[in-house]
This record gives C-alpha cells, structure tokens and sequence, in this order.
C-alpha cells in the first residue's frame, strides 16, 4: 500500500490556512493511503522554545489533528522526538547532503533573515531532518504546500545520492501530493500575505479555537475593496483581498473557485461575507468543540501520542538498521 508521511510543527494558534492547506487533506487521504502522521517538536526546537509552551503546543496540535478527523487508530500519530531514528537517520543525511544543496533552501534565508550569524546550525540542517522523517519510513507520498517542494526535491536528491553511492535501491523517490483550492490561505487583512499565527492582529487569521462569534465578526472585517464581487478569474486575481475570501469559500464548500465565483459575481460583499460566515462557522465549530474536549484530558492526548510513536517505530527501527548496515555500522 502507498504510504503517506507528513508532519505539522507544533507552534500554537492553528488556523484557517493549516486546516485548509494541510488537515483536511490529510483526513482526506487516509482512506487511500497507510499514513503516518507527526508532530514535529523536533523541529520546533529550531526557534527557540520555552519547554511548557511546547508541550502545551504538542498537545494542542494533536488534538487539533484528532478532532479534525486523524484515525489514530487505523492510522499512526505521534510526535517525533519520541523515535529516535528521525535523528539517527538525519545525522546519517547529514552526511550525504552537500552544503551547496543547503544553501539553495530559501526557507533558512526566510527564517533567519538579517540575523544569519546567530541562527542555530539545527535551522540549517533542518531539510535534512525533514527527509530523514519521511525516508526513515520509506514513504511513498507527502503532501506538500508551495513552500515546502524545495525540501521535497532536498529529499529525493538525498535519497538518490544515498542509493548511488553505496550501490543499492534503498530509498524510495518520493511523489509530492499537490492540492487544489486554498492551499494557500491568506491574511485577511492584507491578502499578498500568507496568513500566520505570527501577525500582530488576531483579526489577520481564524483560529481553530476561535468562537463562532469571533469567526463571524474576523470575516465581516475581513479587508475587502468597494467594488461588487467580479466575474471573471481575471478580475478576481487582480483584487487579492476578495480572491483570498473567494477562495476559502470555495474550499470550504468544496466548489472550483470559478463556480464559487460565478455564484456571487455581481453581488456585494456584504452578503457573501455573511455566506462565508455561516459556511466558516458550520465547518469549524464541530472541530474547535472537539478539540477543546480532548484539550481538557491530557492524559488522553499523550497516551495516544505514545501508541502512535511504538508503532512508529516498530517501522522505523528495521529500515533505521538497514541503513546502518549499508553505511557500514557494526552494531550490537
């Protein structure tokens, strides 16, 4: 069977864009694929972190994942610091990757910006963990957003670099998973900017925490501009505050952002914020009771984090092996 792996950093306040542009899928594929699903805190670790907050983090995220509808039980959850093969394997990649491939990433350049000196080395190996999470379980697939296809293609260079090198046919080329609608979820107070727990307005995002009323009132002021809603793609790209809206009603409907389009052409965004509203609200409010039901038994969170990583590892551990053997490790 073709097996999916992906992971979600566990750095707080979920919103609109992870749900549309990750969770969703993710439920989505697991009546097609073996998925393995992680939460990655040791990613998390590159920016630094107060311990409480990670685990308070790590516990939300899964809690988001399970009440969106991850079958933890067909299907495998867990957070990633507890298989240690995730960073055996990285620093074997470590060793594989080339510095010049690491200097392509221009998510490092995003990350550490101005500040390159005093960003941590772990910033920088950081795509080399990334393919050490999905190779360590010889997934086939990973769903991925425009800004991770770099590190995806980091992946496969290392996976044939890797098989080149000792002679064999070890590690998989892995597919991307690319969707459609909203996978690109954008602020809602300036749409040429990705929405993010990082803005300084709450009003920039949906929280999946958010009440029904804050969902209503964070749409109604949504920045939009005076003219009706157009009616071509053409027009509708040209306006990115209205094609961003446009866009997350078509996802949450499950509508081509044309036939959404062709649905409110003309109209003003007084009532089709109000559609928006209603449809935003119907689709999260299930989700955010859920997830504040599993946020309040803790217990319950980690002891399905702790099945989902010994069964994550009783498929790493033997192909974590594997690897040693072809590297030339002498093991016990």
């Amino acid at each position: 069977m073709k097996r999916i792996f992906s992971g979600i950093q566990p750095t707080g306040n979920l919103h609109l864009g992870n749900y549309l542009g990750a969770i969703r899928n993710w439920v989505r594929l697991q009546g097609e694929f073996e998925c393995i699903y992680c939460v990655v805190d040791l990613h998390a670790i590159t920016m630094p972190q107060k311990p409480e907050d990670l685990r308070r983090h790590t516990r939300e995220a899964t809690a988001s994942l399970l009440a969106a509808g991850i079958d933890a039980k067909t299907h495998i959850l867990f957070n990633q610091s507890q298989v240690s093969a995730h960073a055996e394997m990285a620093w074997i990649f470590n060793c594989v990757a080339r510095l010049g491939w690491l200097n392509r990433m221009t998510q490092f350049k995003d990350k550490a910006g101005k500040n390159r000196d005093s960003a941590s080395a772990g910033l920088y190996v950081y795509p080399n963990l990334m393919a050490a999470d999905i190779l360590t379980y010889k997934a086939t697939h990973v769903p991925v957003g425009d800004d991770q296809k770099q590190h995806l293609e980091l992946t496969r260079e290392i996976a044939g670099s890797f098989n080149s090198a000792y002679g064999v046919e070890h590690f998989p080329m892995v597919e991307p998973l690319i969707f459609g609608e909203a996978t690109r979820v954008m602020s809602l107070r300036d749409g040429s900017k990705k929405m993010s727990k990082s803005d300084a307005s709450d009003y920039s995002r949906i929280n999946l925490t958010d009440s029904a009323d804050d969902i209503a009132q964070k749409i109604r002021k949504a920045r939009t501009d005076p003219e009706p809603l157009p009616d071509t793609i053409a027009a509708l790209e040209a306006r990115p505050e209205a094609d961003n809206l446009m866009g997350i009603f078509a996802a949450l409907s499950d509508l081509s952002r044309e036939a959404a389009m062709q649905r409110f052409a003309g109209k003003q965004f007084s009532s089709f914020k109000e559609e928006l509203a209603a449809l935003a609200i119907d689709s999260l409010a299930p989700i955010t009771s859920e997830m504040r039901r599993l946020m309040a038994d803790p217990g319950h969170v980690d002891a399905v984090l702790r099945d989902g990583a010994a069964r994550a590892d009783a498929i790493a551990r033997p192909i974590l092996r594997q690897t040693q053997d072809i590297v030339g490790f002498l093991r016990p």
